[in-house]
């Protein structure tokens, strides 16, 4: 579905428009930008939608994509111009894991946003190793090791636990691997040899577009899966299935989403990757304005079949506010989305580093890298220098708050402490081998996989 601005623009929007687009000197003012049917994508739908592209005499088109690689190959080959992206494609792809090409971002989306589900039936099986509250209700978060004997028991009757995940450098896989080697399961390892990602699994993960997890998982193809909103939630409310833990429970405010353009791009639209920056900016600054008033037009915004396509009282169970576990189980989760507090859309170098740490501890990034390695890498990939040019010009503008951007930043986010994080481990950027070294599971120091065996 295309959906394009209309050419008639009121005289002072007009105005407002030319004189903007000649102070920057536009290289090219038509864009094309992919995005995949996710709340997270909103950025993009309130750019659009409230004019700030128009603002920054930019004419967009958003189109959505058919899955992660379509949209990927669609940055790369030109016919998009950017992308609403999975944080680690552009780091994967820079450094060559799958398809090559040097992609950057200057505009982190949001955090948290995700969650784990499992059928109806697993779920049953898993309740009574979870920890209760006065009320009866389950104590959240749920570790994976109330799961564990569930998948135990399907090794012992040589049957696979099979669970979902949306793209093999979706923070959706990692976030899902987290969780299960934190309660003890190991989700399997990649070698270039074999790049299932299920070597040595207890668990085998597989890749499933997000808007089909609920009719995947209701068809008994996975038990499980982790994605995005909403498709969670709308597996409790078609009663298929129940959440069992938010990324926001598993990592208290960890990075979500990009928006990618190709770094030929960026050279060559300067001012254009400035002008789209600055109107991203703004939509994110609108999602979460006022304790995030303007949510319920969001939620209504994002129904429509253009962008997400699911029914309104889905979308809003997690973007206003609050989340559903089991059917009528509603929690407080004010943090579930966010789009702009915590300096969520600056790109730090501390998030790709995490990514990179990732895609080494299951074996992605097949050889040990330095420290400098993993530095230099972000870099390349994650440009606050950008940012910062369109956070300058929207606070000389008076469309933005001096005060909310971070612009002494080194790069790098505070350590998170072991407390907001599910393992209890914590995590800082400026170290990843020894953070590597912290964790129970996964590749660490000079390990490698070969002949599906980790080698020291």
């Amino acid at each position: 579905m295309l959906k394009k601005f209309p050419i008639l623009l009121a005289a002072t929007g007009l105005m407002a428009t030319a004189s903007y687009a000649e102070m920057l000197d536009l290289e090219k003012d038509e864009l094309t930008f992919g995005f995949i049917k996710l709340t997270d994508m909103a950025p993009l739908a309130v750019a659009y939608e409230n004019g700030y592209f128009e603002d920054e005499g930019l004419f967009v088109t958003l189109e959505a994509q058919a899955n992660w690689k379509v949209l990927l190959d669609g940055v790369i080959d030109g016919q998009l111009d950017g992308a609403h992206m999975l944080a680690g494609q552009p780091l994967a792809a820079t450094i060559g894991y799958g398809t090559k090409a040097h992609i950057i971002t200057p505009f982190s989306m949001d955090l948290n946003g995700n969650a784990i589900t499992v059928s109806n039936d697993i779920w049953a099986q898993m309740k009574p190793n979870v920890p209760t509250m006065d009320d009866g209700r389950p104590q959240h978060p749920i570790s994976a090791e109330a799961l564990k004997p569930v998948v135990e028991e399907f090794k012992d009757r040589g049957e696979p636990f099979n669970m979902g995940m949306v793209f093999p450098v979706s923070t959706h896989n990692y976030e899902i691997r987290y969780w299960l080697a934190a309660g003890g399961l190991q989700p399997g390892y990649y070698s270039p040899q074999d790049i299932s990602g299920q070597i040595g699994a207890d668990v085998f993960l597989s890749v499933t577009p997000p808007p089909q997890m609920p009719a995947t998982m209701e068809a008994g193809t996975i038990f499980g899966y982790s994605v995005g909103e909403p498709w969670n939630q709308q597996a409790v409310f078609k009663g298929i299935g129940v959440p069992v833990i938010t990324d926001y429970d598993m990592w208290k405010n960890n990075p979500e989403k990009v928006f990618g353009i190709t770094a030929e791009f960026a050279e060559e639209n300067p001012n254009t990757t400035v002008a789209l920056t600055k109107a991203l900016i703004r939509a994110a600054i609108w999602l979460d304005e006022n304790d995030n008033t303007n949510r319920k037009e969001a939620v209504e915004l994002l129904s429509r079949s253009e962008y997400v396509g699911a029914d309104a009282e889905v979308i809003a169970n997690s973007m206003t506010g609050f989340f559903e576990f089991e059917k009528g189980d509603v929690r407080p989760a004010p943090d579930f989305n966010v789009f702009f507090r915590y300096n969520a859309t600056y790109p730090f170098y501390s998030d790709a580093i995490w990514y990179l740490t990732q895609m080494r501890r299951w074996g992605q990034i097949a050889e040990p890298k330095s420290d400098e390695w993993f530095m230099d890498t972000a870099k390349e990939v994650y440009r606050p220098d950008i940012y910062l040019q369109a956070a300058r010009l929207l606070v000389d503008e008076s469309m933005a708050n001096e005060a909310d951007f971070p612009w002494d930043s080194d790069g790098f986010k505070a350590p998170t402490p072991a407390e907001d994080i599910i393992d209890g481990i914590a995590y800082d950027g400026r170290t990843p081998n020894a953070y590597l070294e912290s964790l129970p599971i996964g590749l660490k120091g000079q390990q490698m996989i070969v002949n599906n065996q980790i080698q020291n």
